[in-house]
């Protein structure tokens, strides 16, 4: 666009992570380094008006895990980029009972109340991920409504600041959920959706796009521009590779045994 002399684009893209293990703290610095080499990162809680032709970001953590506390938010404030970090209240100081059994985050500790109070809120903000964990669109409205109300309720006894922001764990809403959430007064909440965010910088659902310090470059730079038409492709494109590559991997370790065993 700029070498055809018009102004690009104005873009937002909020960016989601859910663990960062101490293997990758320095995966994840890199990429913090590439959000501010090609964004400019912003606070997702007071929202600027965005100026044209800017890419802006907006960092955000589901579950506050222990390790984001230790390995992801030194990297943030070191570089000075704000985030949000959303809590599941009932989780807090416990494992991550919620993942599946086979997933490495069951077995990682959700950070502790103290821990989550000792986070500088001049760059990490926290935002409410319920207190349970449930698929709120599959629970009765009364539950519903206390896992969303109550969250927020015993975290800003906690924190002793406002709870403005929800994200919807496992992604999952509908009508009556995004109803219940206005009602109960956030001023914003985050689906997994892949869209653009702040277009309107008023807008009540805000998309975001997952991402993980495991990612290869290119990927993590198509996900920070908003390459969403190019996602599936280069996803695809990761795990026929990964594929091949475990499948050379184990005919290798195939023909070593043989040939031992024939030895």
């Amino acid at each position: 666009m700029r070498l055809l002399g018009r102004t690009p684009y104005t873009s937002c893209i909020v960016l989601y992570y859910h663990s960062i293990a101490p293997e990758q703290r320095d995966a994840f610095a890199q990429q913090m380094d590439i959000v501010l080499r090609l964004t400019k990162p912003i606070d997702g809680e007071h929202v600027p008006t965005l100026a044209a032709g800017e890419h802006y970001s907006v960092i955000t953590f589901d579950d506050g895990f222990e390790d984001v506390v230790e390995n992801a938010v030194p990297e943030l404030v070191s570089r000075k980029i704000h985030a949000i970090v959303f809590v599941t209240v009932d989780g807090l100081g416990k494992t991550a009972y919620w993942w599946p059994a086979d997933a490495p985050e069951r077995s990682r500790r959700i950070a502790t109340a103290e821990q989550i109070q000792q986070m500088p809120r001049e760059w990490i903000r926290c935002g409410a991920h319920t207190m349970t964990h449930p698929r709120l669109s599959s629970v009765d409205e009364a539950q519903a409504k206390h896992e969303i109300c109550e969250s927020r309720r015993q975290l800003e006894s906690l924190l002793e600041y406002r709870i403005g922001s929800f994200s919807f764990p496992f992604g999952d809403f509908d009508e009556n959920v995004v109803r219940w959430c206005r009602e109960g007064g956030y001023e914003r909440v985050f689906t997994t959706q892949h869209t653009k965010a702040f277009d309107d910088p008023q807008a009540f659902m805000i998309g975001r796009v997952k991402v993980e310090p495991t990612d290869w470059r290119m990927e993590f730079r198509l996900k920070l521009l908003g390459g969403y038409v190019w996602l599936p492709w280069a996803i695809a494109l990761k795990r026929r590779l990964l594929g091949r590559f475990n499948v050379a991997g184990a005919r290798h370790l195939g023909s070593q045994q043989s040939t031992n065993q024939t030895v």
